[in-house]
């Protein structure tokens, strides 16, 4: 599994990861969502390069000019709640993509009684095709581990993309052991550690709650 860390090296997605963290900045829900949102768009935009791409001609008013376009579409699938505002990000870059929904919820508790429930499952057959599968927040692993798991019952994909905004070094591990098919790993940041409740520290806070709304 490779892994992509855009933290590394300072870039506009500095600033952004600076904004989602700032509690100040949180309280202006619309502004958190949009930051996640470039964030996303920036990583799609890297993903992009990725991917298989295939010649077109492309009649223009004047001339025809040789084009590439993408040979196939990827599948975009997310992780609910939290999920949708990364995932509006990676619409606009991939607008003719494929879209798959999981719905999935984790039990709170220490780290080693953490565990992801899928409730729903909305997909198209995966057979073959590319995925990306994206969720803001990799702290225990246990919602993408349960939420690729899950999506294996659709089919198995030819590669797999994971794009996080905010991972822990626990989860990362757990990806690298329980889902080796993934062929890259990308990351807006790496944080120290999860405390004794799988929080993120430093972290930003429960991304799904600063974006929508908190839940009962």
């Amino acid at each position: 599994m490779h892994i992509v860390n855009f933290s590394e090296t300072p870039s506009i997605i500095s600033q952004y990861m600076a904004e989602l963290r700032n509690i100040d900045t949180q309280k202006d829900r619309a502004r958190f969502r949009e930051n996640i949102k470039r964030i996303s768009v920036c990583m799609a935009y890297e993903i992009s390069k990725q991917l298989a791409y295939k010649k077109a001609d492309v009649q223009t008013p004047l001339a025809v000019s040789a084009s590439h376009v993408l040979a196939e579409q990827p599948i975009i699938a997310l992780v609910l709640r939290a999920g949708l505002a990364m995932h509006s990000g990676f619409v606009e870059v991939f607008d003719g993509a494929d879209h798959c929904f999981i719905s999935a919820y984790r039990d709170e508790g220490s780290v080693d009684e953490i565990k992801a429930h899928i409730e729903y499952l909305a997909s198209p057959n995966l057979e073959g095709r590319t995925v990306i599968l994206i969720d803001p927040m990799l702290a225990t692993g246990s919602s993408l581990i349960g939420g690729y798991a899950a999506l294996l019952k659709r089919g198995t994909p030819k590669k797999l993309h994971v794009a996080c905004v905010v991972a822990a070094p626990e989860g990362i591990a757990e990806l690298q052991n329980k889902i080796p098919e993934i062929d890259t790993l990308w990351l807006g940041a790496i944080d120290a550690h999860l405390n004794k409740h799988a929080y993120i520290v430093p972290g930003l806070g429960d991304a799904g709650d600063l974006a929508y709304g908190s839940k009962m």
